[in-house]
């Protein structure tokens, strides 16, 4: 039998749009006040999916405490309230967009957990805004 859990956190992060390749009227057209020089920021909820079978012994698809540690340890502890251009090395050269944002995070937890789970994560930029990745390219 096959089930998801689901582990729902939030931070807080400041971003620029910016494709150094442009001129500041191309970025300023394409990303708009997303291109501010002097950043903006958002709160972000993150829903992170974990599907499996379930464990016979222990009733769980994973330990549920587990999820939580390594959300902290990959995403919140390096993301929240910071400058993600700035502060975060994953995107020195990676234009944090939500959906960029979202595949670092995939990837960052697929390395964390073992292979026989699927993975997938929701990243919401704003209440209407979210991203869905889960590895496929």
């Amino acid at each position: 039998m096959k089930a998801s859990l689901y582990r729902k956190e939030s931070f807080n992060a400041a971003h620029r749009l910016h494709n150094p390749a442009w001129d500041d009227e191309t970025n300023k057209r394409v990303f708009g006040l997303c291109n501010n020089p002097n950043y903006h920021g958002h709160n972000y909820t993150l829903i992170v999916e974990i599907t499996g079978d379930i464990d016979l012994q222990t009733g769980f698809v994973i330990d549920a405490k587990m999820i939580k540690e390594l959300v902290n340890e990959e995403v919140i502890e390096p993301f929240d309230h910071c400058n993600l251009n700035l502060d975060v090395p994953d995107f020195k050269s990676l234009n944090p967009t939500a959906e960029n944002i979202a595949v670092v995070i995939w990837n960052r937890l697929r390395n964390r957990f073992d292979s026989k789970f699927d993975l997938s994560i929701k990243l919401y930029e704003t209440e209407k805004n979210y991203v869905r990745y889960n590895g496929q390219k």
